[in-house]
């Protein structure tokens, strides 16, 4: 895919507006935006009236989070095709990350393409990050009566009712629409998913019962039940369950069979079919698995995988950053939540929504530049290449870029459960503000530990603990477990993000 994007771009000519377009496009699938840029630049300059250049311009500085010029761009193809829904929805789309005002700029997107529902759901975000919290709910609740089975628009409002505090009926538009139709084996599937990815695994059971009642006792809900099952601890029932279906053939399946293995004291047998299905995992999500086994069978490989210290990296960059109380204050202004989001790791806190490092906020800026800078000194630091590690296999050159960014906010007695990042090659936490001593507690509270899968109830001691303090930095593999020690009280503001694998 790289190879081909890279042959588009050497092989258009900047006099070909169509060829330069594709090529564009080619490019920000294939996440080589910064090699697409210069004839793109030349591109537009030779064909100042075509919109879909600037189009593909404003996309590919978008993908290197440069939302200035993505901006600038977006709102000259805007100007020459008004009335193209892709290029409007693209503009107020790079507003909103940028942490501009977009609400108006998704009206506009709505009026030129009505019917396009992803639409809908970007323009909900940004009246959630305007703190119009109310007109959310009404966009989403206004397309979900006239259509109850548009699923990502379910998700949204499920996702957005809980994070806002309402945990008790976050579920009430899948349950509106399963009292209209108790046979839908879809919607149920989807309200199911919902109270796994929330970790209510017996109300999770008791929604299974409901929907086998109501369509029929369908086969397709042995899956869920055994992962709820396995989740909770009931491992005679999973057991039962899981053989039912037979040997896992997809990954999602895999990995939860793999979790059971671990959590029921079968170390064995989980690094086996971790092994077995290593080719099938391009994102790396058994890694973190396959440490955990072998560390429980002593099987030196673990060493091999995550035991070399320098895989891990701790940065004092606080003068490279800047004012961390402007910083601190800007950040607090991001957590709008009231409660911690679906499917992450804060217990006890709130986490911002959106891309952080794509906003142009000044202060946002300086710490993304301090990050780049430690990021690419680490990288250069790292061990040799050892073919098939996860992360040091990969090839490492390019700039640097995020898959995810984002700050948490904890609070008395927060913390973050142990997990791992299958879509990153390097995670990190940036540490802004912390408590006093005397209201965090005695250590370790507070502390970052890696390596230790408390979670899955294995009793595997942290590979390393690290304090923290204001300015501080660690880096360490995404496929390494890592979570938090409870404190006890103050606010605890940091910063994360995940560096995207190297493109090759």
């Amino acid at each position: 895919m790289i190879e081909e994007a890279r042959r588009q771009l050497r092989e258009a000519s900047a006099r070909d507006p169509d060829a330069v377009f594709a090529a564009g496009v080619a490019a920000i699938n294939a996440g080589i935006e910064d090699e697409a840029l210069p004839l793109l630049e030349r591109a537009v300059r030779a064909n100042p009236h075509y919109a879909r250049l600037w189009q593909a311009l404003g996309l590919a500085c978008r993908g290197l989070e440069e939302l200035a010029p993505a901006i600038r761009a977006l709102e000259r193809a805007a100007l020459l095709a008004p009335n193209d829904g892709l290029i409007a929805h693209g503009l107020a789309r790079t507003a909103m990350e940028a942490g501009l005002p977009s609400v108006a700029l998704f009206d506009r997107a709505r009026r030129v393409a009505p019917k396009d529902l992803s639409i809908v759901l970007s323009r909900t975000a940004a009246l959630f990050l305007e703190g119009r919290l109310a007109e959310a709910f009404e966009s989403l609740e206004i397309e979900l009566a006239r259509n109850s089975r548009w699923f990502e628009g379910q998700s949204a409002l499920a996702r957005l009712r809980w994070m806002t505090g309402g945990r008790d009926g976050f579920t009430a538009g899948y349950e509106a629409a399963l009292a209209r139709g108790p046979a839908d084996a879809e919607l149920w599937g989807e309200l199911i998913r919902t109270l796994i990815d929330a970790e209510l695994y017996d109300d999770a059971v008791e929604a299974i019962d409901r929907a086998r009642r109501g369509t029929g006792g369908l086969a397709v809900f042995d899956a869920m039940e055994a992962i709820a099952k396995a989740e909770t601890g009931d491992t005679a029932a999973a057991d039962r369950l899981f053989a039912r279906l037979g040997p896992p053939r997809h990954l999602t399946l895999v990995v939860r069979v793999v979790r059971h293995y671990l959590r029921s004291g079968r170390p064995r047998d989980a690094a086996a079919l971790a092994e077995s299905f290593l080719d099938d995992d391009p994102t790396g999500q058994l890694w973190p698995y396959l440490s955990a086994a072998w560390r429980l069978t002593g099987d030196t490989r673990w060493e091999w995988l995550e035991g070399d210290p320098a895989l891990v990296g701790v940065y004092d960059i606080g003068d490279s950053v800047g004012d961390l109380e402007g910083l601190a204050e800007r950040l607090r202004g991001l957590h709008l939540a009231t409660h911690q989001p679906l499917e992450q790791s804060v217990r006890g806190g709130t986490q911002t929504d959106g891309p952080l490092f794509a906003r142009i906020d000044p202060e946002i800026r300086a710490l993304r530049r301090a990050i780049v800078e430690a990021v690419e000194a680490h990288v250069a630091l790292l061990p040799p290449p050892r073919p098939g590690h996860p992360l040091l296999g990969m090839p490492r050159r390019g700039r640097v870029r995020f898959s995810g960014s984002w700050s948490v906010r904890l609070t008395g007695g927060g913390r973050h459960a142990n997990h791992i990042h299958p879509a990153g090659w390097l995670s990190s936490a940036f540490y802004v503000a912390l408590p006093p001593v005397e209201e965090r507690g005695p250590e370790p509270a507070g502390w970052l530990t890696l390596g230790e899968a408390t979670e899955l109830g294995l009793d595997l001691p942290p590979l390393r603990t690290v304090e923290p303090k204001p300015g501080r930095l660690v880096l360490f593999p995404s496929t390494m477990w890592h979570g938090t020690r409870p404190f006890d009280a103050g606010e605890r503001l940091t910063v994360a993000f995940d560096v995207a694998p190297p493109r090759g």
